[in-house]
């Protein structure tokens, strides 16, 4: 069964983003790790108890960021992914002031995004040598 939370052991969210964007992707350390994660709200993913995904959220004035979302190889195309960002976007609705959500998403990943209701806004970026495009929905 899958739970989705709200979590502080930012070391699993940590391991979890080493083998997704680190190892499978090629990103760099340096491009991974910043300094945000201590002020940020983390969603932690299990999967009878093994931890297989996480978001890193972000509230900037009026506008929540989701980051860092990222679900192990053995669990895309489950459902788990779109449960993490639902569970994303729904923290932000109970977060006062905040109208809108944004992300930057892979470009291989725009459709995904789009079938959750986000819009890309804004041209194309690289972001770790990934292209990217940046992602709106309103609330």
């Amino acid at each position: 069964m899958i739970e989705i939370g709200e979590t502080r052991d930012i070391g699993t969210c940590r391991a979890l983003r080493r083998t997704v964007f680190i190892e499978e992707q090629g990103v760099s350390e340096a491009d991974e790790v910043d300094d945000k994660d201590d002020e940020a709200i983390h969603l932690l993913a299990w999967l009878n108890g093994r931890p297989v995904g996480s978001a890193r959220l972000l509230v900037l004035g009026d506008t929540g960021k989701i980051g860092r979302v990222c679900v192990l190889a053995d669990q895309r195309g489950t459902g788990l992914g779109a449960a993490l960002m639902r569970a994303a976007v729904e923290r932000f609705r109970q977060v006062p002031g905040v109208k809108t959500v944004k992300l930057g998403a892979q470009t291989h990943a725009l459709g995904f995004y789009e079938r959750l209701g986000f819009n890309a806004h804004g041209p194309e970026f690289d972001d770790a040598s990934i292209p990217h495009r940046e992602m709106v929905l309103p609330l």
